[in-house]
C-alpha cells in the first residue's frame, strides 16, 4: 500500500533533515521497521544520507545489483535521480511540510510518529508505533 511518509532526524540546533518514503508508511510498518533496524542516531542518519527512497527496507533494486533475502533501503537515486535529504527549520516546519505519516529519530526519545494527513480527526498528534520487529 502506498502511504506516504517523511523519516527525520532532529538535529543539535533544532532543525531536521529528512526524506520522502513512499511504500507503507503507516506505524504498523515503516514505524517497525524504523524501531527495529535503524534504531540509533547513526543508523537513522545513515538512511537519511540516502536520499529520497521508495522503500527503506526491501530485498527489490532497480537493477540487477540486489541479492535476495538481503534488506535495505531502495533509493531513488540507485535508479539516477538525485532527490538529497530536505534541511528543515524546526520539528513544526518539518510536520507542515510532510507526507501522510511523519517520523523523527531524535537523540532523547529515539523515534517518533506523527499523524501528517490533514484530513484525519488525529492531524498533528503523536502516533504510537508498535513494539517488535515484522516477520522479514
Amino acid at each position: 500500500m502506498a502511504t506516504r511518509a517523511r523519516i527525520g532526524l532532529e538535529l543539535k540546533d533544532g532543525s531536521v533533515l529528512s526524506v520522502y518514503h513512499h511504500w507503507d508508511g503507516y506505524p504498523e510498518w515503516l514505524g517497525r521497521i524504523l524501531k527495529t533496524h535503524y534504531n540509533g542516531k547513526s543508523l537513522a542518519s545513515e538512511l537519511i544520507d540516502g536520499g529520497d527512497m521508495s522503500s527503506c527496507w526491501t530485498d527489490d533494486r532497480w537493477d540487477d545489483t540486489g541479492v535476495v533475502g538481503v534488506y535495505g533501503p531502495q533509493y531513488y537515486s540507485q535508479r539516477g535521480e538525485n532527490l538529497p535529504p530536505r534541511l528543515d527549520k524546526d520539528l513544526g516546519e518539518y510536520l507542515q511540510n510532510s507526507e501522510e505519516y511523519s517520523y523523527v529519530y531524535t537523540q532523547d526519545e529515539g523515534w517518533l510518529c506523527y499523524d501528517t494527513c490533514s484530513w484525519r480527526e488525529s492531524y498533528m498528534e503523536g502516533q504510537e508505533i508498535p513494539e517488535g520487529a515484522l516477520a522479514v
